[in-house]
């Protein structure tokens, strides 16, 4: 096995903070758990985090090797809680500054099998004999993390891995610039790995790899014993042409010739015979022997000659090659380009069927992924190809989002901003004219008013959930207590009685009566509203013995329930009414946060990991899409009562977006 760890600019922003931990076993007890390989990012750091990362990755690896269990997959689940249960006492300790800003990943191999897990946004790839395998896809919707309880890691992924496997982990900003040079490509095509070549492609756009910070972890599946290398790459203050071709003029060693600067040669006046007709042509006498005379009996070049001929062939048996699989992307890129057309004739008849509009956001969306791939090489193709492809991703992107009601703000309005070491909130809520924000993890609620003056209500109870209703705000503390807020004044406050072994993770309000969403076990308990800040007893409301994927509710009358899949289902009297099917361009990762009410004709979906907040009407239909690169640590929204603001908070800043 052969590791490669490649640090690009770790000294580039003062707030970031990367690193990777590669640990291979010590002794015989722990060659049973194989190796481990970590990749940490930490966004948005303070001074006394720079330590964090490191500590994090000492705490998994000492329990992933001293568990008993000689199992790989369960000393990493073991080595994972372990990990959870120390960031959660960081985060009660009052330290949640890292919430939003983590981005980890851990890989552990023994022999052939490997297990990943991660959380935030780290790409990892499997590159298998030129074909690439995203694994990060595959993780996608296990690596967000679960506040309540707080759950930074999740489920684990198992694969088996084969001789010349490549795994590559990278950064965000790394992956972003692979892709978009088609780094990941061409590594790929590196079949079987060649660390040479490796590092003459990174050598090839090393200025700018040095303008961009992050890191790439290479992991090499081979037969030869466990090598590390580190490269820590820096911005250059000069570059000299002259500095790239100096090692490769050494090494070929080529013989020096040199031409006279004036040949010697002679011509003769031709002589000619009237009688015979003779006539004697001119001839040329040069002074010079041409330099590569006698090369042939050269004992010592005459390898370099038959080198040349060899390099000829080989170029010509690759050049018929290229040609065979350039057919192969012309031919992809027609295909493409007929779907379109298709697509557009359903646009023709979308005014009298409004289902064709339907029809032709997924023929362009379907499209759009299988363009994507011939984007990412199109630098290494001809010119003719490369400027059709760029034409049809021109067209499909315009085409998608008008059809998508994709707004990009590049300046979002910033409502208001916390100080780093002040009240650091998890969750916010808009009543009237005011938001309340709050935390699971500190205690106290922050209250801003419309003037964008806050202050700090002080109680004695973390706030887990904080819900709207007619006259006040309905706070909820777990296990089980509520409290009502109303200009800016904590007034009463009362007790459940929680169903025994239910741990509820969302909640909604309807005609002031109580829903609440147990994730893990699919339940879904109702508490009905008697009066005067009184519930009654616990109601199941739904149950399902085969757990469903459940993630957040929302409550209009009909429960609407956001599953992991990214679909949205709806109920009524605790049965399934209908199931909502989404197709939305960009395609959905992972949707954390669903709302709506019975005010409001709309239903909102929070996605943090592509920077977004999509409004759909009740039958799944785009209404509107806001993205924003400032929606960088999105954590939780609000809509103002009469649906006209959205509220978006982003680490410590509020964002306002009117709709």
């Amino acid at each position: 096995m052969e590791i490669l760890e490649f640090h690009f600019n770790p000294k580039g922003k003062r707030d970031l903070i990367f690193d990777s931990f590669c640990y291979e076993p010590e002794n015989v007890y722990e060659k049973r758990m194989g190796s481990l390989y970590m990749v940490g990012v930490l966004k948005n750091a303070l001074p006394q985090n720079l330590r964090f990362l490191d500590t994090l990755a000492r705490i998994i690896r000492e329990k992933y090797y001293k568990t008993v269990s000689p199992n790989p997959e369960k000393a990493l689940r073991e080595a994972l809680r372990k990990a959870n249960e120390h960031l959660e006492k960081t985060a009660r300790a009052g330290d949640v500054s890292w919430l939003g800003n983590l981005h980890f990943s851990v890989s552990a191999f023994k022999n052939s099998e490997v297990n990943f897990t991660k959380v935030g946004d780290l790409k990892i790839f499997l590159l298998r004999k030129g074909h690439i395998v995203d694994i990060d896809q595959k993780l996608q919707g296990i690596g967000e993390i679960e506040p309540y309880p707080l759950k930074v890691f999740g489920n684990i992924i198992t694969g088996k891995l084969a001789e010349n496997d490549v795994v590559l982990i990278l950064t965000k900003e790394i992956a972003d610039f692979f892709t978009s040079q088609a780094l990941t490509q061409q590594i790929a095509r590196l079949s079987p790995f060649n660390k040479k070549r490796l590092q003459e492609t990174l050598n090839g756009k090393k200025e700018d790899l040095s303008k961009i910070s992050g890191l790439c972890l290479l992991i090499y599946l081979s037969k030869e014993p466990y090598r590390k290398e580190k490269e820590t790459l820096l911005p250059k203050k000069t570059f000299k042409i002259k500095n790239v071709f100096a090692p490769l003029l050494s090494l070929l060693k080529l013989p020096k010739f040199s031409l006279p600067k004036k040949p010697a040669f002679s011509i003769k006046k031709p002589s000619i015979s009237i009688k015979k007709l003779k006539i004697k042509f001119p001839s040329l006498k040069f002074g010079f022997s041409l330099p590569w005379q006698g090369v042939l009996k050269n004992k010592k070049l005459s390898p370099i000659i038959f080198l040349i001929v060899f390099l000829a062939l080989g170029t010509f048996i690759f050049s018929k090659t290229e040609e065979k699989r350039l057919e192969v992307y012309w031919e992809e890129v027609k295909q493409i380009q007929e779907k379109m057309n298709q697509a557009e004739t359903y646009l023709l008849l979308a005014e009298k069927n409004p289902q064709a509009k339907t029809q032709a956001n997924l023929l362009f969306s379907q499209s759009w992924q299988e363009l994507t791939p011939l984007v990412n090489m199109s630098s290494s193709f001809p010119r003719t190809l490369s400027e059709q492809i760029s034409s049809l991703k021109n067209n499909l992107a315009s085409r998608l989002f008008e059809l998508n009601q994709l707004v990009e703000i590049e300046e979002p309005e910033l409502f208001f901003e916390f100080q780093a070491r002040g009240f650091i909130p998890q969750r916010l809520v808009s009543f009237r004219d005011d938001l309340y924000l709050f935390s699971p993890y500190a205690e106290n609620v922050f209250q801003i008013d419309k003037e964008k003056q806050g202050k700090v209500l002080e109680i004695t109870e973390k706030i887990n959930f904080g819900i709207a209703l007619a006259d006040s705000v309905l706070l909820l503390a777990k296990p089980n207590k509520l409290i009502g807020l109303a200009d800016g004044q904590f007034q009463n406050t009362f007790s459940l009685q929680t169903p025994s072994v239910f741990d509820w993770n969302a909640a909604s309000v309807f005609q002031s009566n109580l829903y609440l969403l147990d994730i893990k076990q699919a339940k879904i308990v109702k508490y009905p509203y008697l009066s005067s800040f009184l519930w009654g007893d616990p109601l199941s409301w739904y149950s399902n013995q085969k757990a469903r994927d459940f993630r957040s509710l929302a409550v209009d009358g009909s429960v609407w329930i956001l599953t992991k899949g990214n679909s949205i289902e709806r109920y009524y009297a605790g049965t399934l009414q209908e199931m909502l099917s989404l197709q939305i361009f960009p395609e959905p990762k992972y949707f954390s946060k669903l709302f709506t009410s019975g005010e409001l004709p709309y239903l909102y979906l929070l996605e943090p990991s592509q920077k977004r907040i999509v409004v759909l009407d009740k039958q799944g239909l785009i209404v509107k899409q806001f993205q924003s690169p400032k929606f960088d640590g999105l954590l939780d929204f609000t809509v103002s009562q009469d649906g006209k603001i959205i509220y978006l908070l982003n680490g410590l800043k509020v964002y306002k977006i009117l709709f």
